[in-house]
């Protein structure tokens, strides 16, 4: 189904990967790991012929469904149902049957025109049922009702979407196309507990191939039968499951370790003899081949694996600024005529941790725009209190430029920065390098939100919007940026569904989306935060 033998790949002059050969058969279901920045969305990418191998050979044996981090806009015209179809060209039949039907409708009168309104009703309809007719209608209802996007919504324009329902339908759309082998990267952000729930079981009933990049290691535990491991650029391929390879790959950890001891003893003994031996010629010859004895030792011994490399930052000291920095008065939005947001109030006081919980679609990524000033009310306004630095970071990353180089983005995000400065900043996030060099129209989700994080570091804000800000990160790096959260000092406004992430914001406040009711914050709401 999917076959690619010594495939090398660049990124710029880079070199990220050579030598990697493996393939997808019916049945496989592959977990693709490896450290941050090991090249991991770069191989989807390539398997998926979104981007063309510098070297080597992929050969696909049939279609090839791929969900990248970050999904191209679609349409904003399109309806949701619309585009789930068009996985199977069912949109345009279904478009044209609904056409004729209306054609027909206005006919009635006019008996030649209504035999020919028939007639075209008659081709549409074979088209129609030749592609799957009102079975696979049902079929992508069901899988968009699995992954949260209910009835209600499946007629809706793209464009009136969350960003979160927008992934979802994207998602649908690539489970609806029955691909041979499925290249899924980060499926479960934006996925409430009951609709990760519901993919967990589609993919471990799916016949075909499936390879899935996730940092979701519960998903890989439940799912994956097969193990990629990327790194150094080259491809470990390991035929297990996902605990049997973490039990594995310790043990070969230590099993690594002990050789290199081992090796690294014996070659220090060598080059002490060695070096007594050089002072007398009679010995120099073999002084030499010792020393070259404990360079091929060496050389011969796989080093130990090198821990991955974590982001390591804390958020700014918040500069000072009056008792309500940040407040709201009877913020409305539609669109489309579609309400979303209708008179909210708020009022965020200095230091003060609120919690915005809501279904997707409810206007929680909206208000954070609002309030960042990213969109206008349609009525009501924001009140930016006395001091007020705003940092907010975007959960579609769209305040990132993707022409923009990293540093561009750092330098325009922090332009009180020395160049040496921001390039430590931006070391701390794991660009280094080269990596500045980057535009950010290339760097992976996990790589786009690190740089977001590294302008709210260098900011000096006293009120955080934060828009799912643990999405695309791994567990270190999670790890890193909660504990940022949870020692800052100044006001955050935090969207998630993260039950962690809310663990270490503490909230005192929560806004539930879309009523608009504020509420102190208590235990009970913590069952709200997975449905969000």
């Amino acid at each position: 189904m999917l076959t690619f033998r010594g495939v090398a790949v660049r990124a710029g002059a880079s070199l990220l990967m050579s030598g990697v050969t493996g393939h997808v058969a019916p049945g496989d279901r592959v977990g693709l790991v490896g450290r941050n920045g090991a090249g991991k969305t770069t191989l989807m990418k390539t398997l998926a012929g979104r981007l063309q191998p510098a070297s080597g050979e992929i050969v696909r044996t049939g279609p090839v469904g791929y969900l990248p981090q970050d999904p191209a806009a679609a349409d904003p015209a399109s309806t949701v149902i619309g585009r789930i179809l068009s996985a199977r060209s069912l949109d345009q039949a279904v478009r044209e049957l609904r056409a004729a039907e209306k054609a027909l409708a206005e006919t009635a009168s006019n008996p030649q025109a209504t035999e020919r309104a028939m007639a075209r009703y008659a081709r549409a309809e074979a088209e129609f049922q030749a592609r799957g007719g009102y079975p696979a209608e049902a079929e992508a209802a069901r899988v968009a009702a699995g992954l949260g996007l209910p009835d209600r919504v499946l007629d809706r324009p793209l464009g009136t979407l969350s960003g979160g329902q927008r992934r979802r339908a994207e998602l649908a759309r690539v489970l609806f196309a029955e691909p041979g082998v499925l290249l899924l990267d980060e499926p479960t952000n934006h996925l409430d507990r009951d609709s990760i729930a519901w993919l967990r079981t589609f993919l471990l009933g799916y016949p075909g191939g499936l390879v899935v990049i996730s940092h979701d290691t519960d998903l890989l535990a439940d799912v994956v039968n097969r193990v990629w491991h990327l790194e150094d650029g080259t491809l470990e391929i390991r035929n297990m499951g996902w605990e049997a390879y973490l039990a594995e790959r310790e043990a070969d950890d230590r099993r690594r370790a002990r050789l290199r001891a081992a090796a690294e003893r014996k070659a220090a003994a060598l080059r002490a003899q060695a070096d007594r031996m050089r002072s007398r010629s009679s010995t120099a010859v073999r002084a030499r081949d010792m020393a070259r004895r404990a360079e091929r030792m060496l050389a011969e011994t796989r080093p130990v694996r090198r821990a991955a490399k974590v982001a390591r930052f804390r958020l700014p000291e918040p500069a000072p600024c009056g008792r309500t920095p940040l407040g709201a008065i009877s913020l409305t939005k539609s669109y489309d005529g579609m309400p979303v947001l209708t008179g909210i109030d708020l009022a965020i006081d200095r230091g003060s941790r609120l919690v915005v919980l809501g279904l997707n679609g409810a206007g929680k990524t909206t208000l954070l725009k609002i309030l960042a000033g990213h969109e206008r009310p349609d009525s009501g306004r924001v009140v930016p209190g006395h001091g007020l630095r705003l940092g907010y970071f975007a959960q579609e990353h769209d305040t990132l430029d993707p022409a923009h180089t990293v540093g561009r983005h750092l330098a325009e995000a922090a332009p009180h920065l020395s160049d040496g400065e921001a390039r430590t900043v931006l070391g701390s996030f794991l660009f280094g390098g080269d990596d500045v060099d980057k535009p950010v129209g290339v760097l992976s989700g996990g790589e786009k939100t690190r740089l977001a994080l590294a302008g709210l570091v260098s900011s000096q804000a006293n009120v955080l919007l934060l828009d799912e800000p643990t999405n695309n990160l791994d567990p270190a790096s999670k790890a890193e940026v909660l504990a940022a959260v949870s020692a800052y000092e100044g006001a955050i406004v935090m969207v998630t569904h993260d039950e962690e992430a809310v663990e270490a914001l503490a909230p005192d406040r929560v806004l539930l989306l879309p009523d608009g009711v504020e509420d102190m914050w208590n235990e009970e709401y913590a069952e709200l935060v997975t449905l969000a």
